[in-house]
């Protein structure tokens, strides 16, 4: 029966997303202009360009600029998150990023213990490295690594795990759940001993113009913008719509709806209603005003959100 209801209610779901008159917020503050100039000021020092961007929008979102700009030396891209993508199409991924002439791809999950592919990175990046002209670097032994990205892909994550996996220590890099803690290029980390490799940090750095507003999207839904530029309610909503039109239902039996819905309120109301949030709002009657308890639909999309985000509502991909 409840696969008759699913089966049902697909030929309901959106096609396309209403986006209104919605712009996506021009989130370009004075840290990330600083931290491309510190970038490009740097890149005699560096050797190899590791890019790492989220796994679910492996097209979306990656910042044209590092290509205009930083394109002067080999580059490795680290699609990171892998274990909150569907990566049931990797093939077909990786074929278009070679189309676009991006060859070095390594795909990770960083928040793993031991994760076997950041084992990888050394010997594909000693490869690319040496394979190509290091300039005025032909005479250093070390090798060094400029870490770029746009925000909350998990560059951080990264440096951790290759000093973790490597040099058997812990972090040397702040990591955080939101964009925007890493605000500046660090000093060298140091993430090998043989051969002797150290990485250079950045913040993370969005365009200034981010080129539609479905990718903006994209990039807030996976936390790469604050969520209060773009607003819980309208990605709650974006995820309902992504997660339908997926076939990704794995909302219905976490928050106990009778079936799949492609009304944000009404998922958010069972949502607020499963986990008990509530508020208190004052509604005016004939005789005076009293106090309701309602729904707390902020706090449900909330719930929503981050449930996405750590991958409890499956994996997807977005691109």
């Amino acid at each position: 029966m409840k696969l008759y209801r699913v089966l049902r209610n697909v030929d309901m779901f959106r096609t396309v997303f209403d986006f209104g008159e919605r712009e996506v917020a021009h989130w370009f503050p004075g840290h990330m202009a600083k931290g491309l100039k510190q970038m490009k000021a740097s890149l005699k020092k560096v050797d190899c360009i590791v890019e790492i961007h989220d796994a679910r929008i492996p097209f979306s979102g990656r910042n044209p600029m590092f290509q205009d700009t930083l394109d002067v030396r080999p580059h490795l891209l680290v699609l990171n998150k892998m274990d909150l993508a569907d990566l049931s199409n990797k093939q077909r991924i990786l074929k278009k990023l070679e189309k676009d002439g991006v060859t070095n791809v390594l795909f990770t999950d960083c928040f793993k213990q031991i994760d076997s592919n950041v084992k990888k990175m050394v010997p594909m990046v000693q490869k690319i490295i040496e394979t190509n002209p290091r300039f005025n670097r032909e005479e250093n032994r070390d090798f060094c690594l400029m870490v770029i990205g746009v925000p909350n892909v998990g560059k951080s994550s990264l440096i951790n795990s290759l000093r973790r996996t490597n040099l058997k220590k812990g972090r040397a890099s702040r990591v955080g759940g939101e964009p925007g803690i890493t605000r500046a290029v660090l000093t060298k980390i140091q993430v090998c001993e043989r051969p002797l490799i150290y990485l250079l940090d950045t913040p993370g750095v969005l365009p200034p113009k981010i080129e539609s507003v479905e990718t903006g999207m994209k990039l807030a839904l996976c936390g790469t913008i604050l969520d209060h530029l773009v607003g819980e309610d309208i990605i709650a909503d974006y995820l309902l719509y992504s997660l339908n039109r997926l076939g990704k239902f794995s909302y219905v039996e976490k928050y106990d709806l009778q079936e799949p819905s492609d009304n944000i309120q009404h998922v958010l109301k069972r949502i607020a209603v499963k986990l008990g949030k509530t508020q208190k709002v004052k509604a005016f009657t004939g005789v005076g005003s009293i106090r309701v308890t309602i729904p707390n639909f902020t706090a449900a999309a909330y719930d929503f959100i981050r449930a996405f985000r750590k991958g409890e509502l499956g994996q997807v991909m977005l691109d």
